[in-house]
């Protein structure tokens, strides 16, 4: 549980930095870029182990990690103009309600069992993260942009459940660091490629704030990733248990961090989305 925890404090403080990155104008894409090459450098500093890199390319694992990295930047960009064209709560709900897919996944891949105190946990936990996702704004619809929160939700979704599978089928406890460090490595260099394909410009505006935004993000990126790998390999929890823990009480922490830290004001709505989350993590912890 306190991997979980750690994951999930991490996560939370990748919330409020993005925050801040408003308040001291930072650029966002050019920071997410500086924040996969931190938490590359983090990975490999934390990593003892004798694997080389001239063994890295035998590694089962090389092709996920490779894969995942390039997911990473297509979802932050999908996550971007879903806010941008349909609102903030759309991504957000999008993003959280996608636990669905790597508890369904527990259940076909792993043979999880579920009791029917923890599949009502579950769902308490996704009618919390809508509720709790909820801002006041308008939902501004198009039809033609409902394309945009199906990916962003199918795309987070995969995220989670290649994670869960590659630290089950192929990565040894002992590798975490290095596996984690990897997919932030490619993430780093299709974001380069991104930046180098729209404009070779861009890649030599990179202001103080943005590599310092990027140092800042990239650390508690980095280890939310680590801890939660850490989380999925005890037995005390199924993938399914430790999926909705982690996104709820994300959802939860960020929504009170963004009145402790934001002055974010709560609708009756947002306050009722926190209390089933609490529930939620009762009764999923306690049965």
């Amino acid at each position: 549980m306190l991997d979980l925890f750690l994951s999930i404090l991490c996560s939370s403080l990748i919330f409020v930095v993005f925050k801040l990155f408003d308040t001291y104008r930072v650029a966002t894409f050019h920071a997410i870029v500086a924040n996969y090459l931190t938490a590359l450098l983090t990975g490999l500093a934390l990593y003892g182990g004798s694997l080389g890199p001239s063994e890295l390319p035998q590694q089962p694992w090389l092709a996920g990690a490779a894969i995942l990295g390039g997911i990473f930047i297509l979802i932050f960009n999908l996550m971007a103009r879903t806010s941008q064209r349909l609102g903030v709560s759309v991504a957000s709900i999008a993003t959280k309600m996608s636990l669905v897919i790597p508890v369904i996944a527990g259940l076909l891949l792993y043979g999880e069992h579920l009791s029917a105190m923890k599949v009502l946990g579950i769902l308490m936990a996704l009618v919390a993260v809508y509720f709790a996702s909820l801002k006041n704004e308008k939902f501004r619809f198009s039809r033609r942009a409902l394309y945009l929160p199906f990916f962003v939700f199918l795309g987070s979704g995969v995220i989670d459940t290649s994670i869960k599978y590659l630290q089950a089928t192929q990565v040894p406890e002992a590798e975490y660091p290095i596996f984690s460090a990897t997919i932030f490595g490619f993430a780093a260099l299709t974001g380069l490629g991104v930046l180098l394909l729209r404009s070779p410009a861009d890649l030599l505006r990179w202001r103080p704030a943005n590599l310092l935004g990027g140092i800042v993000l990239g650390v508690p990126n980095y280890f939310s990733i680590y801890f939660l790998l850490r989380a999925l390999q005890h037995g005390g929890l199924n993938s399914a248990s430790v999926f909705t823990l982690n996104n709820v009480t994300i959802v939860m922490l960020t929504t009170l961090l963004g009145i402790l830290l934001f002055r974010e004001t709560m609708s009756p709505k947002n306050w009722m989305g926190v209390a089933l989350a609490v529930l939620s993590i009762v009764v999923i912890s306690l049965f």
